[in-house]
């Protein structure tokens, strides 16, 4: 039963709601949808969204089920080691929602602080509910007041290293990084991350002023970081257009292009628009190149409430015939998105190493494209949001080898990166999502990064 099935009665909702029953429904749907059906977290929470406004759902109820979830895939792999504890066999395969019940309890019991008594007698309430798990109602209240009475000390004795073995992420980011910086990384996608915002140049003082009134952070790039919660859309400004949401490491991109006003330049891949609003701000020609229908739309939406006005051309780069060649070209690549799990606890699941050699291949024939857009002596950034070296550092180093028409132009700390050394890898740009430490914790972090600048002869 999927969640649009599961929702399909907006009454009866509605006289369960009160008690936060509803909440935890729709997480435990919520996660279903992830982990069962792999459907992307944002998708199963739209079918959700859409439900709500016919249940006139409160947002702080659409907060708290959102909370629910990020934790619980956050934590996932915890979560599960210590229910496993409190059990004296594994679960049969063939279960209804038990596992994603009991995933949704142990995030609110071990991580966001719930009251036990609520989060046992709705969880054993749900069990009831469907046939698949009624008969594992008195095992479910068992096993969640033993992890409500010794949970925090079995989490504080985790071993880390034993939890991730099994990972195939964990394994490749121990092979290529060691295994103290595979568990920098795994820690690191445990923790919420902070809201970034970039603002147009002329409205710098705003940035400023805005991280003052909303207890944020003013960050080495001009940006400001939150903290805050709640919609995007109730920041203040929003609708004057000064500002846009991008993190700090996909903002760096666009600065290895170097001063870009008045050139033509193509933003392949372009959607939701973060770098194609960089490159409006600092005056450059742009042309934003973006082959999904959806995604285009959501593209001329952030573009219109900025006031920018990009050519936008809808094709898919492997098949577009510009009439022109470009001063600079920006590639943020299709990629595993690996470096975005912070923000993104579902992609873990739904992604796989057979993955990630499909989109190498289309990687590849996306870096000779867009080397056939630029004029000669121009500048072409290729980028991913990856940790995987096959998507970044690997395939650079077999383009350059196999292209003599295209040389590394090496990026540096002092001109190109703040000061940064640590984002530095041969000559590219490489971040960790606990690459950028800041004196006050809630503002460290950042997304894991990949940017190679390249030369055509």
């Amino acid at each position: 039963m999927g969640i649009v099935a599961s929702l399909s009665n907006p009454t009866q909702l509605k006289q369960n709601s009160g008690d936060g029953f509803l909440a935890r429904k729709q997480a435990v749907d919520i996660l279903y949808s992830v982990l069962q059906k792999k459907e992307p977290l944002d998708t199963a929470l739209e079918q959700v969204y859409a439900t709500q406004d016919k249940v006139n759902v409160p947002s702080r109820d659409q907060a708290f089920v959102r909370a629910i979830v990020s934790a619980a895939l956050r934590h996932k792999i915890q979560i599960e080691a210590i229910i496993a504890q409190f059990l004296a066999k594994p679960l049969p395969r063939k279960c209804g929602y038990l596992r994603e019940i009991f995933l949704s309890a142990g995030a609110q019991l071990l991580f966001l602080g719930t009251p036990p008594h609520a989060v046992i007698d709705l969880s054993v309430r749900l069990c009831k509910r469907h046939n698949a798990t009624q008969r594992f109602a008195k095992l479910t209240n068992a096993v969640l007041r033993r992890v409500s009475e010794q949970g925090q000390d079995k989490l504080a004795d985790q071993n880390n290293i034993d939890l991730y073995q099994h990972s195939w992420m964990f394994q490749h980011w121990q092979n290529t990084y060691g295994v103290d910086t595979a568990l920098k990384i795994a820690h690191a996608h445990t923790i919420e991350p902070a809201l970034d915002l970039a603002f147009k140049p002329d409205h710098q003082d705003e940035a400023q002023s805005l991280a003052t009134q909303l207890d944020g952070a003013l960050l080495p790039t001009g940006q400001i970081r939150l903290k805050t919660g709640g919609r995007v859309e109730e920041i203040p400004s929003y609708d004057d257009g000064v500002w846009w949401v991008q993190d700090m490491a996909a903002y760096l991109p666009v600065i290895l292009l170097g001063d870009v006003k008045d050139q033509e330049v193509a933003d392949l891949c372009a959607a939701p628009g973060g770098k194609t609003a960089q490159l409006c701000a600092l005056g450059a020609k742009v042309t934003a190149v973006e082959a999904s229908k959806k995604r285009i739309k959501r593209l001329k939406q952030n573009m219109s409430r900025l006031r920018f006005h990009p050519n936008i051309a809808h094709a898919n780069v492997l098949e577009w015939q510009p009439k022109q060649k470009f001063d600079a070209v920006l590639l943020d690549a299709p990629c595993s998105a690996t470096g975005t799990i912070r923000r993104h606890p579902d992609i873990p699941y739904l992604k796989s190493e057979q993955d990630i050699q499909e989109l190498c291949a289309l990687q590849k024939n996306l870096l000779k494209a867009a080397l056939d857009f630029l004029k000669p002596g121009g500048t072409l950034v290729y980028c991913t949001c990856s940790l995987e070296p096959e998507e970044g550092l690997h395939l650079i180093q077999e383009v350059l080898k196999s292209g003599p028409n295209l040389i590394l132009n090496p990026i540096t700390a002092e001109k190109d990166l703040y000061g940064y050394e640590n984002w530095i890898e041969q000559g590219s740009l490489r971040t960790f999502p606990f690459s950028f430490q800041h004196d006050d914790e809630r503002f460290s972090g950042m997304d894991g990064f990949f940017a190679a600048r390249l030369i055509k002869k």
